[in-house]
């Protein structure tokens, strides 16, 4: 499969802090790729070396098979929004779709095609100060869209967006892709790009966690059941059964946790009988993609993780 983005031991330092450290990666062309981790990650500053904003410290990377030490020779295949989009607020979504347009030689009738494909074409006549915020981010895609790129990029599109414009963002993200193009949209919160994502690139204080399929890192969900006895007192007893059954648990008071498929609830309710044993509650429970996110970065909100430290 071909690769529209790759790099090797790239390395971008700020005096003693390094900021993204010999990233290695090698995104193949087509669908959403996810970029996530924690805020301070260097996710911005890869995205600005592969734009050709910021020089690396080290190391290497192409975009769509040409240097980032030569950005224009890919410039014009690759469309970008990073931070905050930059309009004319008094005038209309067209007229600032068209100034664009004519700075960088496109035909003036591409912005009724972008206008269109985020879903603006009836605002199109609208001053852009009376649009939302949400509607200014659809418009900033547009501009990117100008030059039909065959790679977008977004650098955190959803930020201070409400629900309902995070859920059009996603939409229109996953429209993009479906065109063909490769979408690389950046987000520290996994469950951002979780539903629109077909690869995720993960990484924390610059190095990379996890490269690959999202599929691959569904298959790491671990699934257990919850088992709670009536009597606190026959939470020991319990938990010698079921190792003595071979399981795998762990205790958090009277909770007793076993790492088994939740299809085997009924046999840990049948082994606690044979205990004489009554339990109060049997509840099947799945670790979230966000749970595995969450440990895999160290961030806070799962018990036990570490602070990010």
């Amino acid at each position: 499969m071909t690769s529209v983005i790759t790099t090797h031991q790239l390395t971008r330092s700020f005096g003693d802090l390094v900021a993204v450290n010999a990233l290695d990666l090698d995104i193949p062309a087509g669908g959403v790729v996810g970029f996530v981790g924690p805020n301070g990650s260097g996710k911005s500053t890869t995205i600005r070396m592969l734009l050709g904003l910021i020089r690396p410290s080290s190391g290497e990377a192409t975009v769509l098979g040409h240097s980032i030490a030569q950005p224009v020779r890919y410039a014009s295949r690759v469309g970008a929004l990073i931070e905050s989009p930059a309009f004319q607020p008094g005038l209309s979504a067209r007229a600032n779709l068209d100034s664009m347009a004519r700075l960088r030689g496109i035909p003036k009738g591409r912005a009724e095609e972008v206008l269109a494909t985020v879903g603006l074409s009836d605002r199109a006549g609208s001053r852009v100060k009376e649009f939302s915020l949400g509607m200014k981010q659809r418009l900033g895609i547009a501009i990117a869209l100008l030059p039909d790129p065959e790679v977008l990029i977004l650098d955190e599109p959803t930020n201070g967006l409400d629900p309902a414009g995070i859920v059009e963002i996603r939409a229109l993200m996953r429209r993009l892709a479906d065109e063909g193009r490769t979408v690389l949209v950046s987000s520290h919160l996994l469950s951002e790009v979780e539903a629109a994502a077909d690869r995720l690139v993960v990484i924390r204080f610059g190095e990379l966690l996890f490269s690959g399929p999202l599929s691959t890192l569904i298959a790491q969900e671990q699934r257990s059941v919850d088992v709670e006895p009536d009597d606190a007192a026959d939470a020991e007893r319990l938990v010698r059964r079921y190792v003595e059954r071979g399981l795998e648990v762990t205790v958090e008071g009277t909770l007793v946790r076993v790492l088994v498929d939740p299809a085997r609830s009924g046999e840990l309710n049948r082994l606690a009988i044979e205990e004489g044993i009554v339990l109060r509650r049997v509840e099947p429970r799945t670790e979230t993609l966000e749970d595995i996110f969450l440990a895999m970065t160290g961030m806070p909100g799962t018990p036990g993780l570490a602070t990010g430290a």
